[in-house]
């Protein structure tokens, strides 16, 4: 294992970590359920995932009926170019995300009244960064076709949208990336991040109102995770301020991207965190817990008015293609995941891990550090005064046999939806003695 770890440290570059300086890495020895055996020194522990592999892997490892569509699709083709050929995984799954989509029944208007379409178009993409990139060309080539040469989205502080360039430059641009690539990045519109939930919208709302209303002529689209920040802070917000953020595009001609790569299939308690704001919205970004955490593979939904005014540009047609779109292996196992997710009561059990989440985090409140406790559907945060001794805390929660990535200011879970009463209590134990015991 000595030896792993050598080259690891020599060779191997991890998730915004320093090659020259890496941190402390765990080899993974096997997963299965919701725990992970990886190795501490010379000893091989199992502990309990907290954090669903970046929140993705919502059954857990080795899934029986995952495994079986892997299995069965194997047998058939792994791969295949979506150029000019399809096949039956990538149908299968486009209808049943179709199915699954928010509805024009929650009450999506545009400025005039009217309801927006059905999200029944569907581009596959190989992540979710890839995805909110194709949105994002989706929403620019259809204000190419209008002549009007909108070319700025409009966004909100303290999110995050993905590591490529595009989505990086809706992302925060202090807490984001934009300081590293100044001068590379176009420039958006960010109006303030909305209060917290319980907090009123009023001021908020109208100084984003009159921000919005400066720049609308250039606005090609208002990007957002609705409800819930992810990695841009774990921040959540009322639905109101959605609503207030799509009323305003659709007032002026602009579109509404969400980004629910995070948000989406029941993390926050709904199937999609636009099923809290009641609004549909034209494009629509998934991923991370699409394949279960087995492949990376997401999705763009979008109407048939959007994909025709992409199809109006001049372009006359999407200008984005990986070359593994639609693989077949990732969508026959998505597939199948949707199908595991339709077989209980995703909403109740969301609830349930929801309710276990806030009863154990609570303690959390009782920490000097500790600057909020705070839950939403399968998410529990426990926020700090200052930076995360995110080694120390690391060790502390495998001590109590919990796997944790905690970052910033920041000690969270989200953990798999099928985690047992007994490891939720593992888990928030963990968490709160991990910070208790770093930073007292």
């Amino acid at each position: 294992m000595s030896s792993l770890l050598d080259f690891d440290r020599e060779h191997l570059w991890h998730p915004y970590s320093s090659m020259t300086a890496p941190g402390t890495v765990y080899p993974v020895e096997s997963a299965a359920g919701v725990r992970l055996r990886l190795r501490r020194g010379d000893a091989s522990v199992e502990v309990v995932d907290a954090m669903s592999s970046w929140w993705c892997a919502i059954h857990g490892y080795a899934v029986p009926e995952l495994d079986a569509a892997a299995a069965d699709q194997l047998g058939r083709m792994s791969h295949v170019m979506f150029g000019g050929l399809t096949h039956e995984p990538a149908a299968r799954l486009a209808r049943q995300l179709i199915d699954l989509a928010p509805q024009v029944s929650t009450g999506s208007t545009t400025g005039d009244g009217s309801t927006t379409g059905a999200l029944d178009k569907v581009f596959f993409a190989d992540s979710g960064s890839v995805s909110v990139e194709v949105a994002m060309k989706m929403a620019w080539q259809a204000h190419a076709a209008d002549g009007l040469g909108r070319t700025k989205f409009f966004t909100i502080r303290g999110g995050y949208h993905g590591d490529t360039f595009s989505p990086m430059s809706v992302t925060d641009p202090v807490g984001g990336m934009h300081s590293m690539y100044a001068g590379f990045l176009p420039e958006h519109v960010f109006a303030e991040r909305p209060p917290a939930a319980d907090q009123p919208l009023d001021d908020w709302a109208a100084a984003t109102t009159a921000l919005f209303e400066q720049h609308a002529a250039e606005i090609a689209a208002v990007i957002v995770e609705p409800v819930l920040q992810g990695a841009g802070g774990m921040h959540m917000y009322h639905p109101d301020a959605v609503r207030l953020l799509a009323d305003l595009a659709r007032a002026h001609g602009a579109l509404v991207i969400f980004d629910e790569i995070a948000t989406g299939f029941w993390r926050t308690g709904a199937a999609w965190a636009a099923d809290h704001c009641q609004v549909t919205p034209d494009v629509l970004c998934v991923g991370k817990a699409l394949t279960g955490g087995y492949l990376t593979l997401a999705a763009v939904l979008t109407t048939a008015e959007v994909a025709a005014a992409v199809d109006a540009s001049p372009a006359g047609a999407m200008m984005h293609g990986p070359t593994f779109m639609a693989n077949p292996l990732a969508c026959a196992i998505a597939s199948a995941n949707l199908d595991l997710l339709s077989s209980y009561d995703a909403a109740a059990t969301v609830e349930r891990v929801g309710k276990r989440l806030a009863t154990g985090l609570a303690a959390a409140r009782d920490i000097a550090a500790v600057r909020d406790v705070r839950t939403l559907g399968a998410v529990g945060v426990v926020e700090l005064d200052r930076p995360v001794d995110v080694p120390a805390v690391t060790e502390a929660a495998l001590d109590r046999g919990v796997w944790v990535r905690p970052f910033r200011n920041l000690v969270y879970t989200m953990p798999p939806y099928v985690t047992s009463d007994d490891d939720l209590s593992v888990i928030t134990e963990a968490l709160v003695g991990a910070v208790a015991e770093v930073h007292r």
